[in-house]
């Protein structure tokens, strides 16, 4: 007699993925990456690509040269720009035999892993282009080293951060207000070193309570899940605003039990789940995100414009 072989349903799975636990790592993810965290979060895509109008032509006014002059007209333009959602997925092999352990906090593994992962490809992805899909945008280092908003480290760290020609006025030149920083960990020794006139360190002013490190009063952050290449850059300023995203589809879960894994560069078998009595979870999010950077007063020319800036190392190559 022909075996019946049917999918395990969303009902089957739900002692094993209770809804409670699928909305703590989908927050998770948005904690565990640097740029969700500061990014502004648009409302759920209803399809792969949403368009944004984006304001790029300003009005202008004229002065009238008599009491009965005739007034002029103008006009606003807005441009169209597109996010376009694509797929990240991760699939974790588990042990059957973990699984009948009931005693074994299996989602107390799994859950941060899965954070980490979908965390760091975003961040890799919308920083500095890592593995970034086709469709999307070139990543917020190229953006700016596109509009020449580098700064290279040179001797005095503070100038190179906050001085007339820094990072910050970078951003500031293209008409943006700084609101955030994001930066490489090696940076918070060179800050930590840094004092002012009198010898005092200027983030520490005690020994005894935790340092806070911000930038001319903007929130500074240390990445810790290993997508900030500070080979490239030190540290990346800018407005934040200007970096938004929207789901399309909030993490999913399917449990496989028959699959074989194969490795996707080599085609080898990794896993037979049948023979190896496993299972594995496959965990699937899309999302995508785009920079806005509309036209400014200060700054009309859109090649020259960034949102963000970077503080390159003095070794890097094309900063």
């Amino acid at each position: 007699m022909a075996t019946t072989v049917t999918s395990i349903s969303r009902t089957d799975l739900s002692g094993l993925i209770p809804e409670p636990v699928t909305r703590e790592i989908i927050q998770g993810v948005a904690e565990g990456s640097a740029v969700l965290q500061f990014g502004r979060r648009l409302p759920n895509m209803t399809s792969k690509t949403q368009s944004m109008n984006v304001l790029d032509m300003l009005p202008t006014a004229y002065w009238v040269d008599s009491d009965t002059g005739i007034k002029q007209t103008t006009k606003m333009a807005w441009g169209k720009k597109r996010i376009v959602a694509e797929e990240l997925a991760v699939i974790v092999p588990i042990p059957e035999a973990v699984l009948d352990d009931s005693n074994y906090d299996i989602w107390g593994e799994v859950r941060p892993r899965l954070v980490e992962a979908f965390g760091q490809k975003i961040d890799d992805a919308i920083l500095f282009g890592v593995d970034k899909p086709a469709s999307w945008r070139k990543s917020i280092f190229e953006t700016a080293q596109d509009a020449g908003a580098v700064v290279t480290a040179a001797s005095d760290t503070y100038t190179d951060l906050l001085g007339v020609d820094g990072v910050i006025a970078k951003v500031e030149e293209s008409g943006f207000p700084a609101t955030g920083a994001l930066a490489a960990v090696k940076l918070r020794a060179v800050l930590r070193g840094l004092k002012d006139t009198t010898g005092q360190p200027i983030f520490k002013s005690d020994m005894q309570g935790a340092t806070q490190y911000a930038l001319d009063g903007i929130p500074l952050n240390f990445p810790m899940n290993g997508a900030f290449d500070f080979e490239k850059a030190l540290l990346i300023a800018g407005d934040f605003s200007q970096l938004v995203y929207a789901i399309r589809q909030d993490i999913t879960y399917k449990m496989l039990d028959q699959a074989t894994i194969i490795d996707p560069a080599t085609k080898e078998v990794i896993y037979s789940l049948a023979q190896q009595d496993m299972v594995a979870l496959r965990a699937v999010m899309r999302l995508g995100w785009e920079i806005p950077n509309p036209i400014n007063a200060f700054q009309p020319d859109e090649t020259k414009r960034s949102p963000f800036a970077v503080y390159a190392p003095a070794s890097s190559v094309g900063g």
